[in-house]
């Protein structure tokens, strides 16, 4: 046996993480990005005092809410395309739950983050400690089993030397392409304080590359001749092609082959959308022009995604009787969906390969012709939707485009996460620069905004981030104002306040709902909350403003670019007004049996729509 060095297994997590290397546009730099912490009596003198050793190697961030530090973690490693990456640690019981929404989220976007919730004790000797959760049936539980069906990789530490092997396994997960995605090491408390020899060579420098799959021969093969065969192929790009960093490649692909390109939520700014074979958004938020194209294809090239049901218009959008698939991702699980052909490969390595073997072959100018004239529809619908308005109760469209006039550009990332405004970004926001759009769509998670902001901006400190959230989402969780005011991070937060839940409103309505504890007005009440929101940001140190139209909502944007802070903008909005222009069905079941007419009538459309899903 080599030599050794006595550490605490707390030590030996710290020391092991700030070893941690990879290379970013040639430069080696900590593949940890820091780690985020809110300590209690099960980490703080475990963990606590080990990275307190290590502060100026590896810095500690304090944040307000757990689940809130685990989304800005989330938000960093989705900003930096999966190549670096954060880890949290928490107390046991309420503080490791809360971060279990959050690891959802990482578990559905395959985002790499390293949770390191403190544990109950191992030795079992103060049983049931404080915060402990006590399973009448197995005395092996803890509330960190709540991780398991959410985590890629969950281990708990029961012994100091377990954690050699289990830092290993970890960072295979969190750097693997394929496995990608949140881990969890569930820290028994008094184990985090007992001492071990650990081998030197644990605590060696290693730099962790990203790799990248070949396609088979075999499948490479069936997808060209796939591809030559068909007369109305279109690329949807998903998020795999912005972890794979395969945007140039995409462009390059499309314009060799003049293959129209469609963006579900996570791939879209894979292609700039001024492209001329860019057509947007695709499915239940998509563009006019990409869902016309998409009805027709013969042949859908799925590249890096997930095929979730908001892009397939629940799997209704594709029309064709003689459609076929062609499934480019690095997951198997991924690319044989609803019987695509499979072509398992990374994404960069894979157009590559697929356009290599198709050299000289374009697809028929009538498709071309078409995207280009269905583009032209579009975009005169967009620019109607964006459109200046002297309205008192402007859209969220008519919102979105004073942003885009006063904010918007390369150097910007627009996030947001849930409610309607997801829909009508993924629509009209002009996404020209890979990583410029940032959307937690996979889970849809209200409350991940403004931490995801916080988490954008640690990771691209030299663009403008702009975070788009509702009064509903702000009222989840808001209290990273006060982290982003504290670590000197400024975010552009524009509120748009329509009193309630206004997208589940909407949708409510859609299937024949009575309008029901949504809108705060349609819910239960003795008095109307009136709530000053920009009286509570101010409160958290942001630089805030409430503001009664458009244009005040203009100017007061172009006027906080001198702000040294985040800053934050409120305006009220109408709950009931959509862009009408694209979009498709989306399947929300409808009762069968009510004695409303307007359900029952929702249900003969909602079985007509259904018609058209194609089943497996």
């Amino acid at each position: 046996m080599g030599k050794t060095i006595r550490l605490t297994m707390a030590q030996a997590v710290a020391h092991f993480l700030k070893k941690q290397m990879t290379v970013v546009d040639g430069k080696k730099v900590p593949i940890f990005g820091g780690v985020w912490a809110i300590f209690g009596h099960g980490n703080v003198a475990g963990i606590g005092e080990a990275l307190y050793q290590v502060r100026g190697e590896l810095t500690t961030y304090r944040a307000h809410n757990e689940q809130g530090m685990a989304h800005a973690a989330i938000a960093y490693a989705k900003a930096n395309f999966r190549t670096r990456f954060m880890a949290c640690t928490t107390s046991i019981g309420p503080g490791a739950l809360n971060m279990v929404t959050a690891a959802g989220v990482a578990h559905v976007n395959r985002i790499p983050v390293l949770f390191l919730p403190g544990d109950v004790f191992a030795n079992r000797a103060p049983d049931p400690v404080l915060q402990q959760i006590e399973d009448f049936g197995d005395g092996t539980v803890s509330a960190n089993d709540a991780f398991r069906p959410v985590s890629r990789y969950f281990d708990r530490i029961t012994r100091p030397e377990q954690i050699i092997s289990a830092l290993k396994r970890a960072m295979q997960v969190l750097t693997d392409p394929l496995d990608c995605g949140p881990v969890t090491l569930s820290l028994c408390q008094d184990v985090q304080a007992e001492a071990f020899d650990y081998p030197e060579s644990l605590f060696e420098e290693k730099v962790w590359t990203t790799r990248r799959p070949q396609p088979d021969a075999d499948e490479l093969a069936n997808a060209i001749a796939l591809i030559k065969a068909s007369e109305k192929p279109v690329i949807v790009a998903g998020g795999g092609v912005l972890y794979s960093q395969a945007t140039k490649e995409l462009a390059a692909f499309a314009e060799a082959h003049t293959i129209p390109v469609v963006v579900t939520q996570a791939g879209k700014s894979s292609i700039n959308e001024t492209h001329p074979l860019a057509l947007g958004s695709v499915g239940v938020t998509g563009t006019s022009a990409a869902n016309a194209i998409a009805e027709e294809t013969d042949l859908v090239i799925a590249v890096g995604t997930r095929c979730q049901d908001f892009t397939t218009g629940s799997w209704a959008l594709f029309k064709n009787d003689n459609l076929k698939m062609v499934g480019l991702n690095i997951a198997a699980y991924d690319a044989v969906k609803h019987d695509s052909h499979p072509l398992v490969s990374d994404a960069r390595e894979g157009l590559k390969a697929l356009s290599s073997g198709l050299s000289g072959w374009t697809a028929p100018a009538a498709l071309a012709e078409k995207a280009a004239a269905e583009k032209k529809v579009w975009m005169e619908a967009a620019a109607k939707a964006l459109a200046t308005t002297n309205a008192a109760l402007p859209s969220d469209a008519q919102v979105i485009g004073a942003v885009v006039r006063t904010i918007g550009g390369e150097n910007t990332t627009l996030l947001c996460a849930a409610g309607g405004l997801p829909g009508e970004l993924h629509k009209l926001w002009p996404a020209t620069a890979p990583g410029s759009y940032h959307m937690e769509y996979g889970f849809s998670c209200m409350g991940y905004e403004i931490a995801g902001g916080l988490g954008v901006k640690m990771a691209r400190p030299e663009r403008d981030v702009v975070v788009m959230v509702g009064d509903g989402s702000y009222m989840m969780m808001n209290s990273e104002i006060a982290t982003s005011v504290m670590l000197g991070l400024k975010l552009n937060i524009v509120l748009l306040d329509n009193r309630g839940y206004g997208c589940i409103n909407r949708l409510q309505m859609g299937t024949g709902g009575a309008n029901f504890n949504n809108l705060l007005k349609d819910s239960y009440h003795e008095v109307m909350p009136e709530i000053d929101f920009r009286a509570h940001a101010e409160s958290m140190g942001a630089i805030a403003v409430k503001v009664g139209s458009i244009a005040e909502l203009e100017q007061a944007i172009i006027d906080s670019k001198k702000n040294d802070r985040t800053s934050v903008f409120v305006i009220d909005t109408d709950p009931l007004i959509t862009t009408e222009a694209g979009g498709h069905w989306w399947d929300v079941a409808v009762p069968e049996v009510s004695t409303r007419e307007q359900v029952n009538k929702a249900r003969e459309g909602y079985i007509k729509a259904r018609a058209a899903q194609r089943i497996g």
